[in-house]
């Protein structure tokens, strides 16, 4: 029923969220640690690490995904255009800048983002206005790439959800991904070649693939309870073993077309989440600390990469030889470093933006926070607050 618990609120999407989040911080350890990328110097039981671009995918996937839930049980009506993108800005926005402003430090003073130098004027404008997807200047953040495709994204967002009201989810998945279909195969040999800016266009099919798979929050008894989870696996199973046959050359190359065909199964994965199977999954998923993961994961991504470059390239070599002993090196300071900080990072920078819908209400829960402490201290120290002091500590 539509009033039920389950389908008011998804349980698991944080955790997997979490999950994704923690493995592109992996992959920048094993990226940054072993040179020869796709054709990696690293061991070979550590390939399992070089996908960081699916777990990209996966976000834009998820967040298609969590983003239509609402609009799906109200008959896929949007609110307000306007007011939609206030709440985007107001969520995304803030800690993306504060992430910006701390990679530009790091990246001048500490160690430069990329090859191509350390960030320039045109940086700051670029990535301060989010063009990074369309215009070229050295990057403060290798990881920033993706939050301007997800921001264009979030733009059309309504106009998708129109077509999917008006005709339809064949017809939508349709008019976004036969575009793409076509310029693939119009392209020298069969596969663009991407470069560092337009991938939108590439990627909104995927986007739109969780955008549909949401339905299932609204969908009949029937169909919630599909086996949605061997469904993933089938779907996974045929572009897994093309990339382990082909090797990480051919995967890398042909990235255009691998985002493609594994976003069914990572939308039917999402969607045995939301039905709750499997039941062992799930509990994996909203257990503790991978709920705890979740609630930072926007910030673990935005901050890591940074961290996790400076250790390698500024503070590994004094200890460590390069190679493996670099890898581990890196795992056992950069990632717990990147964790904490991350952690602290959303409760200044992200958190107060979930919790609050405007700089008056934040305003107004730190003045409350900070009205509250005389009265915490004097029970905390055993001695009764005199009446004039208990009177004005709600005022302030």
């Amino acid at each position: 029923m539509s009033g039920s618990p389950v389908r008011r609120q998804v349980q698991g999407l944080d955790g997997l969220r979490g999950l994704a989040a923690l493995y592109v911080v992996l992959f920048h350890c094993w990226l940054y640690t072993f040179p020869g990328y796709p054709d990696s110097s690293a061991p070979r039981w550590l390939d399992g690490l070089m996908f960081g671009r699916l777990a990209v995918v996966f976000f834009l996937v998820l967040s298609g995904f969590s983003l239509a839930i609402s609009p799906a049980r109200r008959g896929w009506r949007s609110e307000g255009f306007a007011e939609y993108l206030r709440r985007r800005a107001w969520r995304i926005l803030p800690p993306y800048w504060a992430a910006l402003c701390m990679s530009l430090i790091i990246a001048w003073f500490v160690v430069p983002a990329s090859h191509s130098g350390p960030p320039t004027g045109g940086s700051v404008l670029v990535y301060g206005l989010l063009g990074q997807d369309v215009f070229t200047a050295p990057t403060p953040n290798g990881a920033f790439w993706s939050i301007a495709v997800e921001a264009e994204l979030y733009v059309v967002f309504p106009l998708l959800l129109f077509v999917r009201r008006r005709t339809g989810a064949a017809v939508l998945v349709g008019l976004v991904t036969l575009p793409v279909v076509v310029r693939g195969l119009m392209a020298p040999g069969g596969t663009p070649v991407e470069g560092e800016n337009w991938l939108t266009p590439h990627l909104a099919p995927v986007f739109v693939a969780g955008m549909v798979g949401a339905g299932i929050v609204a969908a009949s008894d029937r169909v919630r309870r599909l086996p949605w989870g061997w469904f993933a696996v089938l779907a996974a199973v045929p572009v897994l073993a093309l990339g382990v046959i082909q090797g990480s050359v051919w995967t890398l190359t042909h990235y255009f077309w691998v985002d493609l065909a594994v976003a069914p199964a990572m939308t039917m994965l999402i969607a045995a989440v939301a039905t709750g199977r499997p039941a062992v999954l799930v509990r994996l998923l909203t257990a503790r600390p991978l709920r705890i993961l979740g609630e930072f994961s926007y910030s673990l991504y935005l901050i890591h990469l940074p961290i996790v470059l400076a250790v390698i390239r500024r503070v590994a070599p004094y200890f460590v030889s390069p190679g493996l002993p670099t890898f581990w090196f890196t795992l056992v300071l950069a990632l717990p470093v990147s964790l904490f900080a991350a952690w602290l990072f959303s409760r200044l920078f992200e958190l107060p933006f979930k919790r609050n819908r405007s700089w008056r209400s934040i305003v107004g829960e730190t003045r409350s926070a900070r009205s509250a402490r005389p009265v915490v201290t004097a029970r905390a120290s055993g001695t009764k607050p005199s009446e004039d002091t208990s009177r004005e500590s709600p005022a302030r």
